[in-house]
């Protein structure tokens, strides 16, 4: 119960502090998240406690628990990712992680056509031909979990541990274009052929043609993104 108690108090404070609700340099103070929460003080701890690993909030002596801005937050944390897909910020979210995989993404299926070994690589194209079939399917949940795999897959590969340590915010961007209706119920063949083209080369270890098809995929990724986050201003931390 106590846990459940304390999900609900971080999970509400998380969207409030992320869509504006509660601002940057507010002061929330224990007594009154008790009340409004009717809660006891050690789940109200446990949930700001929460909400200071992700840099949203900071406790200050004889003060309270002071909300923090957007620059002091842990960008690339899962949850923290989902809140922003959900809210008003879900534009500059998208844009943000957007770019990033095209910077990211690229290489890595470079690094892994000249690094990994064959036992890593080859159950790339497993993963693409069931990535066909539930695309066939119309099964979006699956394909969005194969999608995903496939992606980490190559992070993985790379042998580069900054990379592989995206996958999870790469995993929260992709489920979330799903769960907010941005993804089509039958990707194309064009969109399977694609990956299909990145698991080939790395297979071969074709580090060029890899990093070029992955290129090719996110191009493709940030045109049918764009129109959400444009009017999304940037954000100059």
């Amino acid at each position: 119960m106590s846990s459940s108690l304390h999900d609900r108090v971080f999970q509400s404070l998380g969207r409030d502090i992320v869509d504006g609700t509660i601002a940057p340099g507010s002061v929330m103070l224990a007594e009154e998240l008790e009340v409004r929460f009717s809660v006891s003080r050690s789940v109200v701890r446990e949930a700001i406690r929460v909400l200071e690993s992700l840099g949203m909030t900071e406790s200050v002596k004889r003060v309270g628990t002071r909300v923090q801005p957007k620059s002091n937050w842990n960008s690339l944390d899962p949850q923290l990712i989902r809140w922003r897909l959900a809210s008003g910020d879900q534009g500059a979210q998208l844009r943000a992680l957007t770019e990033l995989r095209a910077s990211v993404e690229p290489a890595a299926a470079a690094l892994a056509a000249q690094f990994a070994p064959a036992d890593r690589t080859e159950s790339l194209l497993v993963v693409v031909e069931k990535m066909r079939k539930a695309a066939h399917d119309g099964n979006q949940e699956v394909f969005a979990q194969l999608d995903i795999e496939f992606h980490r897959q190559i992070l993985r590969c790379s042998g580069n541990d900054m990379f592989a340590h995206l996958d999870s915010a790469i995993a929260e961007v992709i489920q979330g274009r799903t769960e907010h209706g941005m993804m089509p119920k039958h990707p194309s063949e064009e969109t399977l052929m694609r990956h299909e083209r990145v698991a080939r080369a790395i297979v071969g270890g074709a580090a060029s043609s890899a990093r070029d098809a992955m290129t090719a995929i996110m191009e493709r990724t940030t045109q049918e993104l764009s129109p959400v986050w444009a009017n999304s201003p940037r954000d100059f931390l």
